[in-house]
């Protein structure tokens, strides 16, 4: 069965065509200023997951997601707090690596910075000038956008359109008013590099062309990214990569909705978000990723706390029963003849289930119906279960379905949580007043009694982190 993906440029759903086994992947990483937020854990968790299925599928990935270390946000901040722009851009990216552990995302094969890759983003910006796509003026140098006739193909409108919809300073440097800089000309105080064209700094759109170019080769099969990246950033990475290459830059187009708090976007400029590693500290990494996997990657999606905790109760009925059913069954011993009666109905309900799985997830990568198949097996196994059946066949058949739900909704989806800590509504305020415990024996200088309630939740795979901000706990990964 063939993988279709619903591709932005096209606006359809089209058939994966690979010209080999191997499948480029390039998502636009973060622009580390700040914390970590809920919001980059969605397309992360979203790209884990599809890379873990082409691979179940037979495919090799390569990954390469930039990290955007020079930036106007990260300039103001670095001017605000009096640390080094780069030195900051660091902290933070190794911020966003750690939060990404803390939710089980397998990491890209590579992460390019754009501080590191300012000799290829010159020598595309050359290419651009030297085929008359761009041009240099007072150190700066534009990308001509009436340059590319397809300029608009992504978002599907013309360049008269994208215009007037568009708020834009005037400067009198640009020929049209939607060119856009390839190279900054330094300002005091900033970042700043040797070019053809004097001292600065890149744009940002450049980036991620020179970067995925030196990687991915001219054409790669994915791009991604969120939905607000659609204009004009992976807009002007079309026009400078095709302008540069002259071939396609990417086959497919994935794009995925925005994670909302308050019906708003999370974003870190409107100071609209919540880290992922505060989140990483009230619930596990599986139902974190359950909630995300649980609508399809293109819709919106709204967080909140009382939003997870209506979640995770069904997560948690799915978990406790995939892990009670692991400690009902045993490894097959022997031969196991021609099955009939319940046991050959389940059996053909487990190799249904995967088919089912397999359609749902060759469907756009429908993780919200591919749980759903695993719930509906679920349900099966548990109503074979209920008829007390202790026989050979039986243990073979209910070792089959654990070892369907470990490889799908294990290792592809990363929802399973061994049989450990588990959540109810109730965990959170009693570890708030077992935290607000420690902290007034800590207080009275009783570290002995402070240490032994650390220890004892360590036990329990609980773990207490003191910080500046206070304490705060975990459920070990």
């Amino acid at each position: 069965m063939a993988i279709r993906v619903y591709n932005t440029l096209t606006r359809q759903k089209e058939e994966l065509k690979s010209d080999g086994e191997r499948i480029g992947i390039y998502v636009c990483g973060v622009t580390p200023y700040s914390e970590t937020h809920l919001g980059h854990a969605r397309p992360s968790v979203v790209w884990d997951v599809i890379k873990k299925y082409l691979r179940y599928r037979g495919y090799q990935t390569y990954h390469v997601q930039n990290f955007t270390d020079i930036d106007d946000k990260i300039i103001n901040r670095s001017q605000e707090t009096g640390i080094d722009a780069l030195e900051l851009a660091a902290h933070y990216a190794q911020d966003y690596l750690e939060s990404m552990d803390a939710l089980g995302v397998e990491r890209a094969d590579i992460y390019p910075k754009v501080s590191e890759h300012i000799p290829e983003i010159i020598a595309m910006i050359e290419t651009l000038v030297e085929r008359g796509h761009a041009y240099a003026v007072s150190g700066n140098v534009f990308y001509d956008v009436t340059s590319f006739p397809e300029y608009g193909k992504l978002s599907n409108q013309k360049l008269d359109q994208l215009q007037a919809g568009t708020r834009f300073e005037v400067d009198p440097d640009k020929k049209h008013p939607m060119d856009f800089a390839l190279w900054k000309k330094a300002k005091p105080d900033e970042p700043a590099w040797d070019s053809p064209w004097g001292r600065g700094r890149p744009g940002w759109h450049i980036e991620c062309s020179a970067m995925s170019n030196k990687y991915l080769g001219p054409e790669f099969e994915f791009h991604g990214g969120g939905c607000d990246l659609i204009f004009p950033h992976h807009e002007n990475e079309i026009a400078q990569s095709e302008a540069a290459t002259g071939r396609p830059l990417a086959k497919y187009w994935l794009h995925n909705g925005m994670l909302n708090l308050k019906h708003e976007k999370m974003s870190k400029s409107q100071g609209n978000f919540i880290t992922v590693k505060d989140v990483a500290a009230k619930y596990p990494k599986e139902l974190i990723r359950f909630y995300i996997l649980s609508s399809h990657y293109r819709s919106e999606l709204e967080y909140h706390d009382q939003k997870l905790e209506e979640v995770g109760r069904g997560w948690q009925r799915f978990n406790d029963c995939v892990n009670g059913l692991a400690k009902l069954i045993d490894e097959p011993q022997g031969e196991i003849g021609k099955l009939s009666g319940d046991e050959a109905v389940l059996l053909d309900a487990v190799r249904t289930a995967e088919a089912k799985f397999i359609e749902a997830m060759n469907d756009d990568f429908n993780t919200a119906m591919a749980i759903g198949v695993l719930f509906e097996l679920l349900h099966q196994v548990n109503s074979y279960i209920a008829k007390g059946n202790n026989s050979l066949e039986a243990n073979y058949v209910l070792h089959e379905a654990y070892q369907l739900f470990s490889k799908l909704a294990g290792d592809i989806l990363g929802i399973i949580r061994p049989d450990e800590v588990q959540i109810s509504g109730l965990t959170q305020p009693l570890m708030e007043l077992l935290l607000e415990l420690r902290t007034e024996l800590r207080s009275q200088k009783q570290y002995q009694l402070a240490d032994y309630i650390r220890d004892e939740l360590a036990k329990l795979n609980i773990v207490i982190e003191d910080t500046p901000n206070g304490p705060r706990w975990k459920i070990r990964s």
